[in-house]
């Protein structure tokens, strides 16, 4: 199915650029198929084209490229939730922790979901631990980021202003992997 991404603030091609005002990006499948006018986008593929359209509070942009994710990823333990009392919300080196295969798991799983919450779409390996690649490669997220443009990966974020730390939306391949509550 095609979605029409319309964000209020604009799209930015590329991660440094200036944001457009008035533009919408369609995609389909894992893939972006155009990218212009919101008018003219909607013309051609809202209505009896069948796109279902996602309005967006903030800029559409290229996804964030973590090039410390093997160590944000293997060098940390991203505590459960349950587990706060014993070691707080934040992360902690994973050398501070007794760490199990199922462990290692868990942590690269809600590390995985962190990146994915600050818009990365892109990260650097190698990933030593098993544990981690599986859920690098789970997730899709892949080893460049790329500027937006038609024809090319649909992996995107929205952020609700320039510099803003969170995503509002994150994108891989088309589908929709983070969004805010």
């Amino acid at each position: 199915m095609r979605t029409i991404h319309h964000p209020a603030l604009g799209v930015r091609t590329a991660g440094d650029g200036p944001a457009t005002p008035g533009l919408a990006v369609v995609i389909d499948g894992g893939r972006i198929a155009a990218l212009g006018p919101y008018e003219t986008v909607l013309g051609r593929y809202g209505g009896d084209g069948g796109a279902r359209v996602r309005a967006w509070d903030g800029v559409l942009e290229p996804g964030r490229y973590a090039a410390d994710a093997a160590e944000l990823l293997e060098g940390r333990y991203w505590p459960d939730p349950r587990e706060a009392a014993e070691f707080g919300t934040g992360p902690l080196p994973a050398a501070s922790v007794a760490m199990t295969d199922t462990r290692w798991g868990a942590s690269a799983r809600r590390g995985v979901q962190r990146l994915l919450a600050r818009g990365v779409t892109a990260v650097a390996g190698p990933f030593a631990r098993p544990q981690v690649a599986a859920a690098v490669r789970r997730a899709g997220l892949r080893a460049r980021a790329a500027a937006l443009a038609e024809g090319g990966a649909a992996d995107f974020a929205v952020f609700p202003a320039k510099g803003a730390d969170e995503s509002l939306a994150t994108v891989l391949a088309g589908r929709l992997v983070h969004r805010r509550a």
